[in-house]
């Protein structure tokens, strides 16, 4: 009733469910980065609507030390954001993160946003001078920004300012973008000058 297979047959089953097994994991790996990142905005969209309420340094997620200081758009709108404060690997790994070294959005000084050039701040490499980006804090404060300068940084050799005269406001991500391996020293940076 049934056959019995060859040995040469089974290896080569073998081998090309290997394979299929292999590249299933492949897919889900490249996958797992953007699908947290996604999942953590949907978390984090709670937990602003809770802090717009008047709840202060509310965690997404109840592991969570870092909790949600703003939402950013940009693109017309297209691209909105929920900024995470500090800016440690483990809080990029979920959004875009304030540096707690920096100024608050609105504040005098250069407030300084991070986020991964893979997911979050994708997008950066399409900004152009003159395109606005808003800030809306959870108090309620709206501020307007205007790309002035777009830059390519060696982190080794330079750094952002802080402290500055009016308002600032500067988006920075690793670079190249699409770049096969992370942790390189350039950085892009998009700085914005706020103007209400």
């Amino acid at each position: 009733m049934f056959r019995r297979l060859s040995p040469r047959y089974r290896a080569g089953h073998f081998a090309v469910s290997c394979l299929l097994c292999l590249g299933f994991w492949q897919l889900g790996q490249g996958a797992y980065i953007p699908a947290k990142a996604w999942v953590a905005q949907e978390l984090m969209q709670r937990a602003w609507r809770r802090a717009k309420d008047g709840d202060a340094e509310v965690a997404p997620w109840p592991w969570a030390d870092t909790w949600p200081v703003a939402r950013l758009s940009a693109k017309g709108g297209d691209i909105e954001l929920i900024v995470l404060e500090g800016g440690s690997g483990r809080t990029l790994a979920f959004a875009p993160a304030h540096l707690s070294i920096s100024a608050l959005p609105g504040e005098a000084g250069n407030s300084i946003i991070a986020g991964h050039r893979d997911t979050h701040f994708q997008f950066l490499q399409f900004m152009k001078r003159g395109e606005s980006i808003m800030i809306e804090m959870a108090d309620g404060n709206n501020y307007l920004y205007q790309v002035t300068d777009i830059d390519v940084v060696d982190s080794r050799r330079g750094s952002i300012v802080l402290d500055t005269e009016s308002p600032m406001l500067s988006l920075v991500t690793c670079y190249p973008f699409g770049a096969l391996e992370a942790g390189g020293p350039m950085r892009f940076v998009v700085t914005a000058r706020m103007i209400f």
